[in-house]
């Protein structure tokens, strides 16, 4: 018995040696990021007003260019809105790594039109600039389109206006110049139908998307805002859709009453992407009344964006 039980004991202990030994090796490290473009063409959204990838008006779950994983990838943007007394310039870049993550930049110059005079203050610009971060953490838009499994991410928007004179007036409504948006994005792709269906929960106390500070007087505290976009993909290279994006309104309570009213936005867009460094977005927008105080009637027109991939 003991003749048969030494090896046993021995072939025991050497795998016993041999598992310690596997389970002290490092693991295999990571592949290196290399630039690269393996997305299916428009399923990286485009760029919204903000920077961040999605809609025109709302980011989506998706990161920034053509990059998936173990890749990176930029895009860069300049997009003009203009309604029948506004007018708004917006341009930035992104940067999306390993399809996980994406940092954004942005600029925005609002032309406020006729409001400017009636302020005393002609020629004024409202500057904003913006700084954003997203992590995708859970599903895969196109892995997952055969399932109920959206894609998932959380994102902010660090935004700080420059609004030159009218500064003191916001001041004294108690609106902040800088403040934080944060952000939970669902994406849904139904690649056989090729609809596209977002939805976003964004917590903010921005006044017009910032351009006119954060948070008021009587009202100085966030507020949870639905955000939605439906897309089709009328063919790979050709979408069409709607979005909707609800709006706090902080500063209507004060002491200008409805002179400060905020609507929710909304547009419909045509997007097309020729190839994977080019997208054309061009978009019919309605963004309500913009200090109805001085001009009573909505604020619609158009919105025109480029996108360049790389």
């Amino acid at each position: 018995m003991t003749r048969h039980l030494v090896p046993t004991l021995a072939a025991a202990l050497a795998l016993t040696a041999s598992a310690a030994t596997q389970a002290e090796e490092p693991p295999p490290p990571s592949p290196p990021l290399t630039h690269g473009n393996g997305k299916l063409l428009l399923t990286g959204g485009v760029s919204t007003i903000d920077g961040a990838a999605g809609g025109g008006l709302t980011p989506w779950a998706v990161t920034a260019s053509y990059a998936t994983a173990n890749q990176f990838g930029g895009t860069a943007h300049a997009t003009r809105v203009v309604t029948q007394d506004y007018a708004m310039n917006a341009y930035g870049a992104a940067l999306g790594i390993d399809d996980r993550f994406e940092l954004s930049i942005a600029r925005q110059d609002f032309d406020t039109g006729p409001t400017g005079p009636a302020l005393g203050l002609p020629g004024l610009h409202l500057k904003q600039d913006i700084i954003g971060l997203k992590w995708h953490f859970a599903g895969d838009a196109v892995l997952d389109s055969d399932s109920w499994m959206p894609q998932l991410a959380i994102g902010l928007e660090h935004k700080r206006v420059d609004a030159g004179g009218l500064e003191p007036t916001l001041k004294a409504l108690g609106a902040d110049l800088s403040g934080t948006d944060l952000y939970l994005s669902a994406t849904k792709l139904f690649l056989a139908t090729g609809v596209l269906v977002n939805g976003t929960l964004r917590v903010t106390k921005a006044n017009q998307n910032g351009l006119l500070g954060f948070g008021g007087t009587e009202h100085d505290s966030y507020s949870l805002q639905p955000e939605v976009s439906l897309a089709w993909l009328l063919r790979k290279d050709l979408a069409i859709g709607v979005e909707y994006r609800a709006k706090p309104d902080n500063l209507n309570p004060s002491i200008l009453a409805a002179g400060l009213k905020e609507d929710d936005w909304a547009d419909v867009f045509v997007a097309w992407a020729p190839n994977k460094h080019v997208s054309l977005t061009v978009a019919y927008v309605d963004l309500g009344h913009i200090v109805p105080a001085v001009v009573a009637k909505r604020q619609t027109g158009a919105y025109l964006s480029a996108q360049l991939a790389f």
